[in-house]
């Protein structure tokens, strides 16, 4: 019985890993002092099993927000976007008591994110060392040296519409700014920068897990 028990634990572990941010376990990488995981979050649970309601149309997005509900989509609401760049959150998902990250992990905060940039060089070069090498349009690409491999996810206003996929993307902290804000990174096609903006707590941009 011993020996079933500690195949059965090994398996519950095994099963908790691979259901981590990316789907896989080996999808992270150390930067720093950080362990990152290395693809945007695409859960449509909270990690204590509750579903996050997909918001489909306009409307749906547009009364989560104002509700301050929590809320996934797909950019454009096509799968495919999913499988390639992640879902898009809402703020209200990120900081819902249930827990957007997998077990062992957790969305990093607005310090943690500055750990990352300050090591990687500061914010003026780090975001070249963070984009992909490739998906990014008008020669956009980064050089990925620190294994971030952020892509060009896009985001969702707050009244449902769809900006910049292949040009920017965007990643929420778990800090709140004011009220009604909370503080996101942003990488950009144009430049070798990582920006720190705060933004409406309803608007749709990518998530990251950081290991606890």
């Amino acid at each position: 019985m011993k020996h079933v028990s500690l195949i059965l634990s090994a398996a519950v572990l095994t099963a908790m890993m691979v259901s981590s941010c990316g789907g896989g376990a080996s999808k992270e990488v150390t930067i720093g002092k950080q362990v990152w995981m290395t693809k945007n979050l695409d859960v449509a649970t909270f990690r204590n099993g509750d579903p996050i309601p997909e918001a489909k149309t306009d409307e749906e997005w547009e009364r989560a927000g104002e509700n301050k509900q929590p809320a996934w989509c797909y950019y454009d609401n096509d799968p495919a976007n999913g499988a390639k760049y992640g879902k898009l959150y809402n703020w209200h998902a990120v900081n819902d008591s249930r827990g957007l990250a997998p077990v062992g992990y957790h969305i990093p905060s607005d310090a943690e994110w500055t750990t990352l940039t300050t090591y990687l060089g500061g914010e003026n070069v780090a975001g070249t060392k963070m984009k992909s090498k490739s998906g990014w349009l008008d020669n956009g690409n980064g050089t990925n040296s620190s294994g971030f491999s952020g892509l060009p996810g896009g985001n969702r206003y707050s009244n449902g519409t769809f900006y910049y996929i292949g040009y920017y993307g965007f990643w929420w902290s778990s800090s709140e700014s004011i009220t009604d804000l909370a503080w996101f990174r942003t990488l950009v096609y144009s430049n070798g920068y990582v920006t720190r903006f705060n933004a409406n707590k309803e608007k749709g941009f990518s998530v990251r897990c950081l290991r606890d």
